[in-house]
Formats: structure tokens, sequence, C-alpha cells
């Protein structure tokens, strides 16, 4: 079975099929008890649109569940994070062995610019393969 990745929200907003829930993203020291006596604790709201044909069943201000694969998360890491990373050293090499160090600098950049660019251009193709669901709490 796979792993999954839960967080509790809260409905912000309803829109057709589209629902906005806003969810609170801790860091490890927020959950410590001991929170209060340190200033390195930190905490955000996050939104979060999860694509639901069952919208109209939630409404503003409830409290929700969303549930995702953990699959789902490592291959959100590798697109955003690992892939670009790889892509910039091997430009980097590639580039570099011509010894021009700023022309190997700004390829890499320019690389990086095109990668970020074709994700952009593909987020609905992405949007499908990276979605919550959600369900009530009763």
């Amino acid at each position: 079975m796979a792993q999954t990745i839960t967080h509790r929200g809260t409905v912000k907003s309803v829109d057709g099929k589209h629902i906005s829930v806003e969810i609170a993203q801790a860091s490890a020291c927020s959950a410590c008890v001991a929170k209060k006596l340190c200033n390195s604790s930190e905490s955000k709201d996050k939104l979060v649109d999860v694509v639901c044909d069952e919208a109209t069943t939630y409404a503003v201000g409830e409290d929700v569940l969303l549930t995702g694969s953990l699959e789902m998360g490592l291959k959100a890491v590798w697109w955003a994070y690992i892939a670009p990373l790889l892509l910039l050293v091997a430009v980097l090499l590639v580039a570099g062995a011509s010894g021009n160090e700023p022309l190997a600098a700004l390829s890499a950049l320019a690389v990086l610019a095109v990668y970020y660019g074709l994700l952009y251009l593909n987020r609905g193709r992405l949007t499908r393969k990276f979605s919550f669901t959600i369900k009530h709490i009763k």
C-alpha cells in the first residue's frame, strides 16, 4: 500500500470544481513543546487548490483532510529541485570546459530559465499528476 501525506485544512473558497483550502505548513520546531521558550519556531499558512467533482458539498470554513501519495511528493521534489540541479551542474561542466567561466555561468542560468519555463508551460499536465484529494472530517 502506498504511503500517504495528510494535512488538515480549512476551506477558504469554493468556485465551481475548485476548492481553495488553507493548510498550516509547520516546521519541525513548531510542534515542539518548548516552542514558546525558543524563537526559532515558525509556521506558515498555504493555500492549496483542489479540483473536486463534489465541490458543492463543501462549505467555506469547514475543516477538511487533504491526502496525497508520498510518491507524488517525491516526484515533485525531483522536478522542482533535483532535475534542475543536475541540469545546472551538467551545463556548468560542459560549458566550463571551454575555459570561459562567465559564459558557462550565463549558459547554466539560461538553461534553468528554459527548464522552469517548460515546467510552467506544462503546468496543466503537472496539475493533473500532482493533486490532492479532499475528504470531509467527521
